[in-house]
């Protein structure tokens, strides 16, 4: 196929690509806006060792598992629940909570999520106070040489929106959109492809001149009409275009929910 084929295509075809990326990018700047908006509150936590030897930091590191599998414990939030009056259970709290850490840096990294930018705040900050406080408690009980210490690095200052991001949706949206136009305007070129639509494509099929062609008949104004629609509208490009706007909807949907 010549580069004057695939740009006919282009100009004939194009319209369904631009739909499907325009009603996608719609659709998900749409939903974005109709979903509840969730707030995450990050800390992080820094576990030294109490003195520089190598012993001590690969149990520190052993530890961080542990340190993890404790902050995620129904003891544990239940407490923080009660400390910051929240109004939740702990499976709600360990639904929405999220706690990582990394042995590189020796940190662990607190994540809450919410509806409620300050109860997120609560969440995580309330979390990681009541384990530096149980782990202050059992260094106390150790000797100085021989603990290892949790601080916090620093205090929950902000709480960002997390989720929906209606930009960087309705981006994706109009990228995806546009990826699933041009694979339908394939898929019906594949459908034509075998069709001689024009005097150009019989005259390429039998390799002669074409020297005149029967005029087509008219349709009548009830076969136009037979979807309810005016006569000047051709059935088949409103079904494409339907089409084209249900994908199109269907995935900015889907978008913003894998987003």
């Amino acid at each position: 196929m010549e580069f004057r084929e695939y740009w006919h295509i282009a100009i004939r075809r194009g319209w369904i690509v631009l739909l499907v990326a325009v009603v996608a990018a719609v659709a998900a700047l749409g939903v974005s806006f109709l979903m509840p908006k969730t707030y995450k509150a990050t800390i992080q936590l820094s576990v030294n060792p109490a003195r520089a030897d190598w012993g001590l930091s690969q149990a520190t590191k052993d530890l961080l598992r542990n340190y993890v599998l404790n902050i995620k414990s129904h003891r544990m939030t239940q407490e923080a629940i009660d400390r910051a009056q929240l109004d939740m259970s702990t499976y709600d709290f360990l639904a929405n909570l999220d706690v990582s850490e990394d042995s590189s840096n020796l940190s662990i990294t607190i994540q809450a999520e919410s509806h409620d930018p300050e109860e997120a705040r609560l969440m995580a900050q309330t979390l990681a106070d009541v384990f530096v406080e149980e782990r202050e408690q059992w260094n106390a009980e150790q000797d100085k040489r021989d603990r290892i210490y949790v601080t916090k690095v620093d205090d929950i200052r902000d709480v960002p929106l997390a989720s929906p991001k209606p930009k960087l949706n309705m981006l994706a949206g109009a990228i995806f959109g546009a990826i699933i136009g041009g694979i339908i305007v394939f898929f019906l070129e594949w459908l034509n492809a075998d069709l001689l639509q024009s005097v150009a494509d019989v005259e390429k099929a039998v390799g002669v001149s074409v020297l005149g062609a029967i005029p087509a008949g008219s349709e009548t104004g009830s076969a136009k009409r037979k979807w309810g629609l005016p006569g000047w509208v051709d059935s088949a490009l409103a079904f494409t275009f339907l089409v084209g706007v249900i994908i199109g909807t269907a995935l900015g949907a889907i978008i913003v929910g894998l987003l």
